[in-house]
């Protein structure tokens, strides 16, 4: 290793239009209180580049940090921001270790043509081969899944008994192919000169092709909504991450931002309430689905402007790990 310095859907990396920034320092961080090291996740030709945050001693807990849709980074850049970078300097300024790592569709994103290629491909593996070698530096290890990072977690804890309890981060509950189109009459709502006309209509079609029984590994994926493959939307279309988490005898942390309108109180949260009856459940009324404080509602443009994650959900998340 060497030593460094350092959505559910995919309009968290919207950037159209928009001069970049260079990533700044959250106010809660204290880059002087930790270590950045690159690592490695997987091997041969599905490892991917990673970067383990931690103090120069053995921390009590540790958290990968799992990232949402669409080919993101370790980081999960979008804009001129970088939420998992900010999540992981908060929690390493206050002792905890954190591995965070590229998704293998940023690295290979050709692996998306693979035939039978899945979400649970996506994400189960390096996350699986993440928390092992956390284990190495931190007693107990956590997910952090953000969005469909959080949607993941459920199955991925499923897997694996080493992990200590998962926090969902506006994890989606919605069906995505719905969601997808509530999305998309928001935004065309809100947002008119980023939607083409028509664009609704088509995401209405493409949903209505991943509710058909007629789905199949063989559809293709241009009748699909973002051209994702069908082996990929049967794999989410058959996966209730509610009834996953509702299975583990672990502890659970749902966070909410009040103002995120991809995964949403109403549509999503509702859904986490009533099949975890038993797991902690905090709303942050000001936050949009990256965490960040606004007020007003949200839109596409709120993620072009250079923001940090909420103290309050780094805080959310401190208070509830052991």
């Amino acid at each position: 290793m060497s030593k460094r310095s350092h959505v559910m859907l995919p309009f968290s990396n919207y950037e159209k239009g928009k001069a970049m920034t260079v990533w700044t320092t959250p106010p809660y961080a204290d880059p002087t209180r930790f270590e950045e090291h690159d690592v490695t996740i997987g091997t041969g030709d599905r490892a991917v580049p990673g970067t383990l945050t931690r103090l120069a001693t053995r921390s009590k807990v540790g958290v990968v940090l799992l990232s949402g849709s669409g080919p993101f980074d370790r980081d999960e850049t979008s804009g001129p921001n970088k939420p998992l970078k900010d999540l992981a300097w908060g929690l390493a300024s206050a002792g905890i270790a954190v591995l965070r790592f590229d998704k293998i569709t940023h690295t290979r994103p050709d692996v998306m043509n693979e035939p039978g290629f899945t979400p649970h491909d996506e994400y189960g593996p390096h996350t699986i081969a993440a928390v092992q070698m956390l284990r190495e530096h931190a007693d107990q290890v956590f997910l952090v899944g953000h969005s469909m990072g959080g949607k993941a977690a459920p199955r991925i804890a499923a897997e694996d008994p080493s992990i200590a309890g998962i926090v969902i981060m506006a994890g989606d509950a919605q069906p995505m192919h719905e969601a997808a189109v509530r999305v998309m009459n928001y935004l065309a709502t809100t947002n008119p000169e980023a939607i083409p006309p028509g664009t609704v209509e088509l995401f209405q079609r493409q949903a209505a092709t991943v509710a058909s029984p007629d789905l199949s590994a063989d559809t293709p994926a241009t009748e699909l909504p973002f051209g994702m493959p069908g082996a990929y939307w049967l794999d989410i279309r058959d996966y209730d991450p509610v009834v996953t988490a509702a299975k583990l005898d672990l502890p659970i942390l749902v966070l909410q931002g009040g103002r995120d309108y991809q995964v949403t109180v109403t549509d999503d949260l509702r859904g986490w309430r009533q099949g975890l009856p038993d797991a902690t459940i905090k709303v942050i009324d000001a936050d949009n689905h990256l965490f960040f404080p606004g007020t007003g509602p949200s839109t596409l443009n709120d993620y072009a402007t250079a923001q940090h994650v909420d103290p309050a959900a780094i805080a959310a998340i401190l208070d509830w790990l052991p």
